[in-house]
């Protein structure tokens, strides 16, 4: 398996549930990153004070890589020579959107904090994703794909 980093993956998850947990801790907030960036965009039924945790966080996770690439002298990875297909882009994205809406959250919101919650909802919601992860990697690898 090629960039198969384990370690880096465990210690990623980590401070992905340390930061899930500490947002639940301090402020009673879910880091699902659609409703983080839903209600910034456009709040409902939740205050102005509300737009300043939520950008924050979104600018934290953003910004978090390149702190980390700078502090660790570590070089970041190249990223791809060429743009992907841009119609492909957008309807990948639209598509993203919508099953985000429709699933009523994000991968991170069911799969980190929804399921640290048991809720039943968001356990369905993850084997959904993941089934549909396998079977999109089985057809692209195997079939579509070759």
């Amino acid at each position: 398996m090629e960039n198969f980093t384990p370690v880096q993956a465990t210690v990623g998850g980590m401070i992905i549930g340390l930061a899930a947990a500490l947002l639940y801790i301090w402020l009673g907030k879910v880091a699902g990153i659609s409703g983080i960036l839903g209600n910034l965009l456009q709040p409902r039924g939740s205050s102005k004070d509300d737009r300043g945790w939520r950008a924050t966080f979104l600018l934290g996770l953003i910004g978090g890589p390149f702190l980390w690439f700078a502090l660790s002298g570590q070089s970041a990875p190249a990223l791809a020579t060429s743009l992907p297909d841009l119609p492909l882009l957008i309807i990948a994205g639209l598509l993203v959107g919508f099953g985000t809406r429709l699933g009523r959250g994000c991968t991170s919101g069911h799969g980190v904090c929804g399921m640290a919650r048991f809720s039943a909802r968001s356990i369905t919601a993850t084997v959904v994703f993941m089934v549909s992860a396998i079977i999109t990697v089985a057809i692209m690898r195997h079939g579509l794909g070759g």
